[in-house]
């Protein structure tokens, strides 16, 4: 049972019905991405811990698979503890991750990672006190319970704290009233580092490394991603270190993005997700297994591949209009692009900026890659019916 059916559960359920495991799709609305490729298909807010749990008894699973924030993750723990399903990777990590306190304490006073300075704020004015005593500007406040973006903002000064409250209360999709306020890191480049955890030739789970993945965010939602990212041995070796003890405390199988910021060999923590990240959509070109089937794989407790097979590149594909139904145009043209692919995840609703789909390219250098994925996304114009 995947909870959550959006573009990335839709790749995880199709490599899943590859290796001959039934789907049950789970979302908050019906006809999500998933759902059109799934066995079956469920609708319910999953927020809503006997709504969950009553889904789970009539269902009977053997593995649920998270695969967005905003779950009743008690409701989890407890269907894990009464051993009626396998939560994957495991209840207590689909808990931690799910809310950032959660995570950036276990990262930052447990495990002792360095992260950018940071403090939690349950109000307007006591997010203005935690800037003004602590933090300082420029900063970045976030719901604790939000994803892809939503409800973030950089703020440069005072003026800017009412507007990023407010925008935070409208991000967070569950525990609205708690915001995280982070210091500003001047790092060099962002990364995101996917790690698996899956049984290697001894029997016993084993951690496995992607080449780390490059990308822009603007307002915190991704927009453009390429792997491999060039980075010092030393950098690469400190954010494999600070990958693997964050997975080893959150345990079970599966893969986990692991987001970190880079300054030279200089590395902070900043946050992970359990499952397939969305700048990892450029697997699907660059590795020999994507993310999805590395997850699948290790959720089944399969032999994974993390290795590289070329260069590659990702660029979203926005909406751009408000309507249901949208069609595309310039499909032909973007398919032009050598060594081009376009995935278009069919949500039934499009919004300017909702990600509706993603243009992919290899090449022979990672600004080749670049270049041809923002060539082929810029091709797609999304058209009302």
């Amino acid at each position: 049972m995947l909870l959550g059916s959006g573009e990335l559960g839709k790749e995880v359920i199709i490599a899943l019905q590859r290796l001959g495991v039934e789907v049950i799709a789970v979302d908050r609305y019906a006809h999500a991405p998933g759902q059109q490729v799934a066995h079956h298909a469920r609708v319910i807010n999953m927020a809503d811990a006997q709504a969950l749990r009553q889904l789970v008894d009539a269902e009977r699973p053997h593995l649920i698979v998270p695969e967005i924030e905003a779950i009743a993750t008690q409701a989890l723990a407890d269907i894990e503890q009464a051993g009626l399903a396998e939560v994957i990777p495991t209840a207590r990590a689909a808990q931690l991750t799910m809310n950032r306190e959660g995570i950036r304490r276990l990262a930052a006073e447990t495990l002792r990672l360095p992260t950018s300075p940071y403090a939690f704020a349950d109000s307007r004015e006591a997010l203005q006190a935690a800037i003004d005593a602590r933090i300082g500007y420029p900063c970045v406040v976030k719901p604790v319970m939000s994803s892809s973006g939503k409800g973030q903002s950089k703020l440069d000064g005072p003026e800017d704290v009412g507007p990023a409250w407010d925008y935070a209360m409208r991000g967070a999709r569950v525990g609205q009233g708690r915001v995280i306020v982070e210091g500003f890191v001047r790092f060099d480049y962002e990364i995101t580092l996917l790690t698996v955890r899956a049984k290697g030739e001894s029997g016993a789970v084993e951690t496995f490394y992607c080449e780390p993945i490059g990308h822009v965010q603007v307002k915190g939602d991704y927009v453009e991603s390429w792997q491999p990212q060039p980075m010092s041995e030393r950098a690469l070796e400190r954010a494999r270190a600070m990958a693997k003890a964050v997975t080893d405390n959150l345990g079970g199988r599966g893969i986990f993005g692991v987001e970190c910021f880079v300054k030279g060999d200089d590395v902070w923590f900043s946050e992970v997700s359990p499952r397939p990240h969305d700048t990892g959509m450029v697997t699907m070109v660059s590795q020999r297994q994507s993310e999805f089937e590395l997850h699948a794989r290790a959720i089944l407790g399969l032999p994974v591949d993390v290795r590289l097979r070329s260069p590659g590149a990702s660029a979203v594909i926005y909406g751009g209009i408000d309507a249901e139904g949208i069609g595309f145009e310039g499909v032909d043209a973007a398919l032009a692009v050598p060594e081009s692919e376009i995935r278009l995840f069919g949500k039934p609703v499009s919004y300017a900026r909702r990600r509706m789909g993603v243009a992919l390219a290899t090449g022979e250098t990672i600004e080749q890659a670049r270049s041809r994925a923002a060539a082929a996304a810029s091709r797609v114009r999304p058209v009302a019916p």
